[in-house]
């Protein structure tokens, strides 16, 4: 029995049957055909294989069942993601067309989709987007999670235009699982002495365990670069003590951190244009810098400062562009404190369709649609 079914109507060209297979973090996927789009979700982390086995099992029933075959196929961009690897075993199954969807970009879809869907006489022109989560596969093959885009009609192409400063996760995804990785990472490259460094991580890693990982940030040893908004905001978490070196779930340490913010204090975004990247850097250094050298101030407005730092540099980056149509989705479009912030400068927010990865496979299709309108 097919569960957890949605079924969108919109206004489309494209005749072809599209296959989006979605995250592999929060299992869905979704199929366009005609002015119907399929939308399946709720499978949750498909790294557990039940959970993959339930997802895997329902999308090839729904295919078999109503005699479909995909004329497209569209997956993340993450090769080793299984909801990738299926993607292109069916794409060779059907002789079906594989496309590859940067997992921002899907999220950029996602809020333009839910736009389409919630208004029919939206016609799509020249527009900015903000993407703000945990992680995402980028174009450099570096992590990404706190990015500024531009899409112009014309070139049917985005163009990043903006993101936060690269910092190292020491240890790659055990940075995600012990968000004092992050804290320490940021604290070595502020270049803080070691005595402060020790009070700070003292309560997570002993003497020896601090040494091995100083020296694999220094080597670069199992480390990757990332611009997430997610992991900055863990590592506030930490910092500010609401969280420590664990988590139960995906969003713990900022949950504690939203959960225990209160009036934000000023803090004006550093932002500088880095001509080698050719984009704007939204300095998450010069926040730490201020959240250390303040850490006898009150802790809650430190925790809203830092939230809301992040949202005013996002959107001083894309005022530049002079865009009136602005999205913000991922992830972090289900913070209270910077969603509101977003809102309250007309930026457009999600609706009908899941923010974060519970939507990207709808996003992927989103995506698809800028790209090839008229297909």
């Amino acid at each position: 029995m097919i569960m957890n079914m949605e079924v969108f109507q919109i206004k489309n060209n494209i005749n072809k049957i599209i296959l989006a297979m979605g995250p592999e973090s929060d299992g869905n996927f979704c199929i366009l055909k005609k002015s119907q789009l399929y939308y399946f979700s709720g499978y949750d982390d498909l790294l557990d294989e039940d959970n993959y086995v339930n997802y895997k099992n329902e999308l090839l029933e729904f295919i078999k069942n109503n005699n479909l075959v995909p004329d497209v196929i569209l997956i993340d961009l993450h090769p080793l993601f299984k909801t990738s690897l299926l993607g292109c075993d069916l794409a060779k199954k059907y002789n079906a067309k594989l496309i590859k969807v940067q997992h921002h970009h899907a999220h950029i879809g996602s809020a333009v989709l839910d736009k389409i869907i919630s208004d029919d006489n939206y016609k799509i022109k020249n527009f900015g987007a903000i993407t703000s989560d945990g992680t995402g596969y980028g174009l450099d093959c570096n992590v990404w999670g706190g990015e500024v885009f531009k899409y112009e009609v014309g070139s049917m192409k985005y163009e990043r235009i903006g993101s936060l400063e690269d910092q190292i996760l020491i240890g790659s995804d055990l940075a995600i699982k012990e968000p004092a990785r992050m804290m320490l990472s940021i604290l070595l490259k502020l270049n803080k002495s070691r005595e402060l460094v020790n009070s700070m991580v003292v309560d997570y890693y002993c003497e020896k365990e601090l040494n091995i990982l100083i020296k694999q940030y220094k080597q670069k040893f199992n480390c990757q670069t990332t611009t997430s908004t997610g992991r900055v905001l863990d590592a506030v978490s930490v910092l500010l003590g609401f969280c420590d070196n664990k988590r139960d779930y995906k969003h713990q340490p900022i949950d504690f951190l939203e959960k225990n913010s209160g009036e934000p204090y000023k803090l004006e975004p550093k932002i500088e244009f880095d001509k080698i990247q050719d984009r704007d850097i939204i300095s998450t250094s010069y926040l730490f810098e201020y959240l250390i050298d303040n850490l006898d101030k009150d802790k809650q407005r430190l925790a809203a400062t830092a939230q809301l730092y992040l949202a005013q540099g996002f959107f001083q980056v894309m005022q530049k562009q002079g865009l009136s149509d602005i999205y913000f989705a991922g992830g972090m479009a289900n913070n209270k404190i910077m969603s509101e912030y977003f809102q309250s400068l007309g930026v457009y927010l999600n609706k009908k369709i899941p923010c974060g990865d519970k939507g990207i496979s709808l996003g992927q299709i989103g995506s698809y649609i800028l790209t090839n309108p008229g297909d």
